[in-house]
């Protein structure tokens, strides 16, 4: 989950980047400001207090302000992430978020400044107030926001500063120049986190077509259980022997050997890239179990399961079509092997799915129609994993 502060002077573009924000990562945005006019307009008892207190010529107190913010968050569990503007302006309020992500048990990701001169951001303030006929936005105006700006955010900033979390950014040029220099840094947050993936389905649910799509946009090394074996008997080596007739049935081998072969080619891939996509793997409970396990030996867990959806009807005549290509399988070459492979699969799928529902980790998608089409609906689910960075 992205969580992100942005910090800028008046001028600087935050909108623009806030917005940008929001859409490319699904960003749910907390403005106390607006918040605070909803309480009002809604006519809460919190907005009343409020409403009070400003016609008295007071402000919102902190107390009334975590309120709002704990609230904004909790009725948002579902984002991808939040995007605070106006929040924290004081270092109470600093240490206010700080307590509220400890109990929430999430964490900043980045606190952005947009970086600009008091020359640029008066250039463009001025041109914006011509452009939309702001006659209240002159230089003397712009000048008190300026100094307000700098003074009110330095003892914030004091707040973040050994945390690491602060990143300046230049923000002159283009709103596409700008939000390339955020985007490069989030995408470096994002790159720390692995993303592990079990593509499941009955063959011929085109589980290797999308393992592959996902591996290459997210980085990701696919294992495929098949192949492994595959290079194993295409080697002659011992194993490639022993394994051969399991093969050539399209029956379950002793986990013994898959669970060597795995662990061979983790050991041989890790560090390359943010993860996994296990295509083929598991495919009983026990096997769940034992990939856990070897994920656990690397720091690493299964964020999802992707269930692909594909009719038997479907898969019949998908597995039919592939016997006629140089892709076939031993078990395509006649429709009892394929009835015999489909049943095993049935045999061990309902369990193994239920393992990874109990941890809501599986997401059901429909894996019928254009290749194209079914890749949308399996990375949206991916995606989120990759920003689920609590």
């Amino acid at each position: 989950m992205l969580n992100i502060i942005m910090f800028g002077p008046p001028g600087a573009g935050k909108g623009t980047q806030s917005q940008l924000l929001m859409s490319r990562y699904n960003l749910t945005y907390i403005s106390t400001g607006e918040l605070l006019r909803n309480e009002i307009r809604e006519g809460t008892l919190i907005g009343k207090k409020v409403k009070e207190r400003i016609e008295a010529g007071g402000l919102a107190d902190d107390e009334i302000i975590v309120q709002l913010i704990n609230k904004a968050i909790r009725n948002h569990e579902g984002s991808d992430g939040f995007l605070f503007d106006g929040f924290p302006r004081t270092y109470v309020q600093a240490y206010i978020l700080d307590g509220l992500f400890i109990r929430l048990q999430r964490t900043l990701t980045r606190i952005f400044i947009l970086d600009i001169s008091d020359e640029d951001a008066t250039k463009r303030l001025l041109q914006r107030a011509k452009e939309q006929d702001r006659k209240d936005d002159n230089e003397t105006v712009i000048k008190k926001r300026l100094q307000e700006y700098h003074q009110k955010t330095l003892p914030v900033l004091d707040f973040y500063k050994n945390t690491g979390l602060l990143t300046r950014i230049d923000a002159t040029g283009t709103s596409e120049d700008i939000f390339s220099r955020i985007k490069k840094h989030i995408n470096e947050d994002l790159k720390k986190h692995s993303i592990n993936v079990v593509m499941f389905g009955y063959p011929g649910a085109g589980m290797t077509t999308q393992a592959s799509r996902l591996a290459k946009e997210f980085d990701l090394t696919m294992i495929a259980t098949r192949e492994l074996l595959q290079e194993e008997v295409k080697a002659k080596t011992p194993i490639g022997k022993q394994i051969q007739p399991y093969m050539e049935k399209g029956l379950l081998l002793p986990d013994e050997i898959v669970i060597r072969l795995i662990e061979k080619r983790i050991q041989e891939t890790s560090g390359n890239g943010r993860g996994y996509v296990f295509k083929g793997y598991p495919r009983t409970l026990v096997q769940a179990y034992i990939l856990d396990g070897i994920l656990k030996k690397k720091g690493h867990a299964i964020n999802c399961v992707i269930n692909l959806n594909v009719s038997y009807i479907e898969l019949m005549k998908r597995l039919d079509a592939r016997s006629r290509t140089q892709k076939k399988m031993p078990y395509d070459n006649s429709a009892t092997t394929i009835v015999s492979r489909l049943e095993e699969h049935e045999q061990h799928s309902d369990a193994v799915l239920e393992y990874y529902r109990q941890h809501n980790q599986v997401i059901d998608v429909e894996g019928i129609g254009e290749i194209e089409d079914v890749y949308k609906r399996v990375r949206e689910p991916v995606l989120r994993a990759s920003k689920n960075l609590r």
